[in-house]
């Protein structure tokens, strides 16, 4: 299946996420805290929480930090308790935003994420109102020049639901959440490495900016990410 021109956008995205690494593992824990909390300590029944540690091995956290903070989530260890909320609004053109975020404190949050919607030209929204423009999946995306029918070939033999093949070359495997560890592995095994892979909320359409609205745009979305309780963001702007 055929897509729209996106290895610019990915590459800048990248690059925004090189440049915020001292926050990595900060959200990595929290991460880590959740997904042991909900699901467990054993990683080979918890798959949230071997995503999470494979994101802190990814970041070079000790594997002693590792273990503290998955006991201080199972109650072998006193730890703060957190709770995942999201949150939905409207930046320029239209372009749809979603925050999540891991809290302690729930008014603390609601506050910072509204003040800065509203400080930098957003629009606070209600719950439901931008969701149905993402989808809950897991992405693989590779550079340009890749094997496209060996990629393929393998990639829906171990399970994707999905593979695209964009404008500029770069091709997009998409899964069910629940099989995107078995994807991974089978595409890696077979020699292919991804520049981005991750379970993620995928825009199903995107919105071009144009003028000062990207600039704009991109300064909205810096604001949320650097709050502290902010895990991730989601929005459907081509940047």
């Amino acid at each position: 299946m055929a897509g729209h021109s996106k290895w610019a956008n990915i590459q800048h995205r990248k690059g925004r996420q090189d440049e915020k690494r001292g926050k990595v593992w900060t959200r990595v824990i929290r991460e880590i805290m959740v997904a042991a909390r909900t699901g467990g300590g054993d990683l080979s029944a918890n798959p949230r929480l071997r995503l999470a540690v494979d994101k802190a091995k990814a970041a070079n956290m000790p594997a002693d930090t590792i273990k503290r903070n998955i006991d201080k989530a199972t109650g072998n260890l006193e730890g703060v308790s957190y709770e995942e909320i999201r949150y939905e609004g409207y930046g320029f053109g239209g372009a749809a935003i979603m925050v999540d975020t891991m809290t302690d404190n729930r008014v603390r949050t609601v506050a910072e994420v509204r003040h800065v919607f509203s400080k930098n030209g957003g629009n606070m929204g209600t719950e439901g109102s931008v969701a149905f423009q993402f989808k809950h999946c897991g992405q693989l995306i590779f550079a340009p020049g890749t094997d496209e029918d060996a990629l393929m070939e393998v990639a829906l033999e171990a399970g994707a639901q999905d593979v695209i093949t964009d404008e500029d070359g770069a091709i997009e495997v998409l899964t069910e959440p629940a099989v995107f560890e078995q994807v991974k592995s089978a595409l890696e095994v077979a020699g292919f490495a991804p520049e981005i892979a991750e379970v993620t909320m995928r825009a199903e359409n995107t919105v071009d900016l144009e003028g000062d609205d990207t600039s704009r745009m991109q300064k909205l979305l810096d604001v949320l990410e650097d709050l502290d309780d902010v895990q991730a963001v989601y929005h459907n702007a081509a940047l």
